[in-house]
């Protein structure tokens, strides 16, 4: 159980830290110019979204620890593959079907998503991995 709370903590904080490269530096010019989606800065929940990154990490991981039976980096990487192409369509693409964002927004969307799923799912896989037998040299 400890190991697990650890993989959640370290996605967790790899989320935050790529949401931030993505939303608050690549994409910063994006969201200027489209202001009337977006609440004012001052507006913003922002515990509310480090609350709904942690849930999301939580959840991520706990299907992964009580489902997934090979814990390899192999499966932690493809885990984190097909989820984040999951969420990635539903996030940029699904929002670009409903508002009217600029297309590089709805790529970058999708491919912040896929790439945070990766990344997030190696560095569970690296916390989640079996340890090694005593008898492998």
């Amino acid at each position: 159980m400890m190991r697990t709370g650890l993989a959640v903590i370290a996605v967790f904080v790899i989320w935050v830290i790529l949401n931030f490269l993505l939303h608050g530096l690549l994409l910063s010019s994006s969201y200027a110019a489209t202001p009337q989606l977006w609440r004012p800065m001052a507006d913003i929940k922002m515990g509310l979204t480090y609350f709904v990154t942690l849930v999301s990490a939580a959840c991520f991981v706990l299907v992964y620890a009580q489902f997934i039976v090979d814990k390899s980096l192999k499966t932690a990487t493809l885990y984190g593959l097909i989820v984040g192409i999951g969420a990635g369509i539903a996030m940029g693409y699904g929002s670009y079907a409903v508002m009217p964002i600029p297309y590089v927004m709805a790529l970058a969307w999708f491919l912040g998503s896929v790439v945070s799923y990766v990344v997030g799912a190696l560095a569970m896989g690296l916390v989640l991995r079996p340890a090694p037998s005593a008898g492998k040299a």
